[in-house]
């Protein structure tokens, strides 16, 4: 119990920093998405991806596997294109906020979701528990960073971002406080995470990235994204993803 408390606390707080961080530099917006991008598709590929892979290999083939990530995708591309889809200029209408709305909320319910996990690994065992906790407490602090970009980027203001990074920071509190009551079977928990590992690609490559390398020099956020992709490699790799 001490561990779990431990770890809800050491999550919430980074995430919470993340968030800081991006709200202090956002001036620099256009380098953090690059850094966002990167973050969020290293997510994506490094942690849900073979998550998703390691917990279904023994109860799904892998293609099965991939079709529920490219489902993932092909969820949110609808969404993003057809149901938060407008024709009339951005200036005139509240859509970007929608979109905004969407994408970070996608990101808290991650952030549920590594909760859960975090919490549910101490079930099976407390060192799983630990390792698990140390890899989402290292990348939530991109969680933090990615939230308060999501809603800067489509037309939020600083409240509206600090509301919804005090969302993502708790999201994995409950989750861990959730996981003390219910059990998910893994089948359907590596379901999940494939469909949130299409989620993030889509985000990250269709719409962060593209918005990052808009009117600002190409060169510094491409670093920054690459940056973005070898910070979690690094950080899934530490944790033994």
């Amino acid at each position: 119990m001490t561990l779990l408390i431990i770890s809800a606390l050491a999550i919430f707080i980074f995430t919470f920093l993340g968030g800081l961080f991006a709200l202090k530099f956002k001036d620099k917006l256009h380098l953090i998405l690059g850094f966002s991008a990167g973050s969020v598709i290293g997510v994506a590929f490094f942690d849900l991806l073979s998550e998703s892979f390691s917990m279904g290999d023994k109860i799904y083939h892998p293609e099965n596997i991939a079709l529920f990530i490219v489902l993932g995708f092909i969820i949110y591309m609808v969404i993003d294109r057809i149901i938060l889809f407008h024709s009339h200029h951005e200036d005139d209408c509240y859509n970007q906020n929608h979109k905004g709305n969407f994408a970070a909320g996608s990101l808290v319910t991650h952030s549920l979701m590594d909760g859960l996990t975090t919490g549910l690994a101490f079930h099976i065992s407390p060192i799983i528990g630990i390792t698990l906790a140390v890899a989402v407490v290292m990348h939530d602090f991109s969680d933090g960073v990615n939230t308060v970009n999501m809603i800067l980027r489509s037309g939020g203001d600083i409240k509206k971002a600090k509301s919804w990074l005090l969302a993502d920071a708790l999201a994995p509190v409950f989750g861990i406080i959730l996981s003390m009551f219910i059990a998910i079977p893994e089948k359907i928990f590596s379901i999940i995470l494939a469909v949130f590992c299409g989620f993030f690609l889509y985000i990250g490559a269709s719409d962060l990235l593209p918005e990052s390398h808009h009117g600002h020099p190409k060169i510094w956020t491409t670093i920054s994204t690459i940056l973005g992709i070898i910070l979690i490699f690094i950080v899934t790799r530490i944790a033994g993803l």
